[in-house]
């Protein structure tokens, strides 16, 4: 049997006030830097350790990752970063407040081009000065790979591959693991992992800084999986991402 950790980044200021981040290279909040630190301290004394980790190349996964494994004494990990495990480019919805969009577009709008399979917001053009391929962290890659939007559909084609090819190896290798990385793209390797319909990931909301754990058997296939933590807590905390895209009243 295999296990392996994966957590999406502590609240960012963006999370904070409601607008849609995608591969917006935002900070965390000081409420996301606790929840790091916290994320970390569950993990200690759940007598977790690791091997090796795996994180984005957004900063509000990097510090979450460095705030929890300096909780753990493990700095010294060897760490891999990865474009693959950014979070899902959300176009031109970037930088825009999720309610305010609601309010604009309806509710039911805003959830399909939040929670949706196969449909993408409207795209950015090369011009905007949101487009990632003006960023230099992005200047190794080939143009066709730099999205100008995704769909939750295009974050798993980029997901999978990388978890196949780059993690499974290492799960095989009997490394202890843990990922940090973001909510759209845990949602992609979720639904990779436990094979969930198109229509159901929808409802699939995955908490920040909430260690959840998965049990593989030899063909890494999940055995089961749960968060560490209050179970109140973790839902409470699902419910707070659901709401993000309804209309404050």
């Amino acid at each position: 049997m295999y296990k392996i950790v994966l957590i999406r980044h502590g609240e960012s200021v963006w999370n904070k006030e409601n607008k849609f981040t995608g591969w917006s290279d935002v900070d965390l909040s000081e409420r996301g830097n606790d929840e790091a630190l916290k994320a970390g301290e569950e993990l200690k004394n759940a007598g977790f350790a690791f091997d090796l980790a795996y994180t984005s190349v957004l900063k509000r996964a990097i510090k979450t990752l460095l705030n929890i494994l300096d909780v753990m004494e493990l700095l010294w990990i060897p760490v891999i970063k990865s474009w693959k495990l950014n979070e899902r480019h959300y176009g031109a919805l970037q930088g825009l407040n999720k309610s305010e969009m609601a309010v604009k577009y309806g509710e039911d709008q805003v959830k399909i081009w939040r929670r949706s399979y196969s449909v993408s917001p409207i795209a950015l053009n090369e011009n905007d000065k949101r487009y990632p391929g003006k960023e230099l962290k992005y200047s190794n890659l080939f143009k066709n790979e730099i999205p100008l939007v995704e769909s939750l559909k295009n974050t798993v084609e980029r997901v999978v591959p990388f978890w196949e090819g780059e993690i499974v190896p290492q799960i095989k290798a009997n490394k202890k693991i843990i990922v940090v990385a973001h909510g759209n793209s845990l949602r992609a390797l979720i639904k990779y992992l436990d094979s969930i319909d198109e229509n159901a990931v929808v409802n699939l909301n995955i908490p920040t800084a909430r260690p959840l754990v998965y049990k593989l058997d030899k063909n890494l296939k999940p055995i089961k999986n749960y968060y560490l933590g209050d179970s109140s807590a973790v839902k409470k905390a699902m419910e707070k991402v659901e709401s993000q895209g309804k209309i404050k009243k």
